[in-house]
């Protein structure tokens, strides 16, 4: 076993922040051999996400090219590069993808959905009130953002269902690329990956024959000097989308719940003073992020912590201990609202910062301040989490309560 499927092994998903907070006030961990490093501070983090010599594939990594890359038929090698997401390539195929999803994929286009998200955050509240249960996960925090993301990319509603269960299946894929996966994994992930994009080729033929106002349209529309997306690079945008769009928010969601459920008198603070429910998504995302960690491979040796990080060696970006770090946070394990200029890593940073961080935002915001309006004397009545690593979050969250208000 690899060190960092050791370090998969060891995760207690349910609170792995006494593990990360040992790593953090630690020494520098970094193999003998130079091959793998676990990094925690955010200084070094983030000054690893901006380095040049940092790659976000890591088929560029010793382990890849020895282990994994041999096992696969030249078929297989030529359509993982068809069909891997821009999330892990690196320049100059990284720059021309972002730049020509960047186009669609805008600050305006994300304001607009405002009133959408906060309609549908106010029909599923109202829904869960009249069946008199509250399982915040089910209830709210799956079904609003990928019914967002679906009204971005014009999914009709009826197909919203089909992407959850996709979603689940790729995300939980992520864990893999720090582990061997088992033939089971491999063949669960190919069927989704395979459905998600048969379904979305159609989907864009048919926004190419009559587009409309929705993202589909815009990225099948999306043009630079001449250069457009493939119909392989447009699918996995598509299910990048739907992914770090979806299965993120759903966790920022039921973390922000377990806030205002755990920090004394937060619930009765953003209740009087709604405006307040942004900070509290950006203390959330610094102290329990969704994304707990990421991953780097040096194409040059590297100075890292402890030493140096040989060319296609890996590191393992600890996100979830590094915006815990005190040099860089005043009282760091406070959740404080009135925070300001954080510099937390949860969206990442450099060429890779998050491209939808302004939904996750939006939608994170107007779910704390309807939460905190509506809900009376909250309790937790039954708590347990997914067993994904690198995205973590509640699997199931059931809230009691006095009176969820209209």
């Amino acid at each position: 076993m690899s060190i960092a499927e050791d370090l998969l092994a060891g995760i207690d998903v349910v609170d792995p922040y006494p593990l990360w907070q040992a790593l953090l006030d630690g020494p520098p961990q970094l193999s003998e051999d130079g091959s793998f490093a676990l990094v925690t501070a955010l200084e070094d983090c983030s000054e690893l996400l901006r380095h040049p010599a940092m790659s976000s594939d890591h088929r560029n990594s010793t382990h890849f090219q020895e282990v994994r890359r041999p096992a696969l038929t030249p078929e297989e090698v030529e359509r993982w590069e068809r069909r891997e997401v821009f999330l892990f390539r690196d320049p100059p195929v990284h720059t021309r993808l972002r730049r020509l999803v960047a186009k669609a994929f805008t600050a305006r286009r994300v304001e607009q959905l405002q009133p959408f998200v906060q309609k549908l955050t106010d029909e599923l509240l109202t829904a869960a009130a009249e069946r008199g249960r509250l399982e915040l996960v089910s209830d709210l925090a799956y079904p609003l953002p990928v019914a967002v993301i679906s009204e971005m990319l014009g999914v009709p509603h009826e197909d919203h269902e089909k992407f959850a269960g996709w979603s689940a299946i790729l995300a939980k894929g992520l864990d893999r690329l720090m582990s061997e996966p088992t033939a089971e994994e491999v063949e669960q992930n190919g069927i989704a990956s395979d459905e998600f994009r048969d379904y979305f080729e159609d989907l864009a033929e048919q926004r190419r024959r009559d587009p409309r106002d929705d993202l589909m349209s815009a990225l099948v529309a999306a043009e630079e000097e001449g250069d457009r997306l493939t119909m392989d690079e447009l699918t996995s945008t598509a299910l990048l989308l739907l992914v770090a769009g979806h299965e993120t928010t759903v966790s920022l969601i039921g973390n922000a719940m377990l806030a205002l459920l755990r920090v004394p008198g937060l619930l009765d603070r953003v209740r009087a003073d709604p405006a307040l429910a942004e900070g509290v998504v950006e203390e959330v995302l610094r102290l329990d992020p969704p994304v707990q960690m990421t991953m780097r491979t040096a194409l040059a040796d590297v100075e890292v912590p402890g030493g140096v990080l040989r060319a296609g060696g890996t590191a393992v970006l600890l996100i979830a201990a590094a915006n815990r770090d005190a040099s860089a946070f005043p009282e760091p394990l406070e959740l404080d609202p009135l925070r300001r200029d954080t510099g937390h890593l949860a969206f990442g940073g450099g060429i890779h910062f998050c491209l939808g961080s302004p939904l996750a935002r939006l939608e994170g915001r107007v779910v704390v301040a309807e939460l905190a309006r509506r809900l009376v004397a909250p309790r937790l009545e039954e708590l347990t989490f997914r067993e994904n690593r690198v995205l973590r979050g509640p699997d199931k969250l059931v809230i009691g309560y006095d009176a969820l208000l209209p």
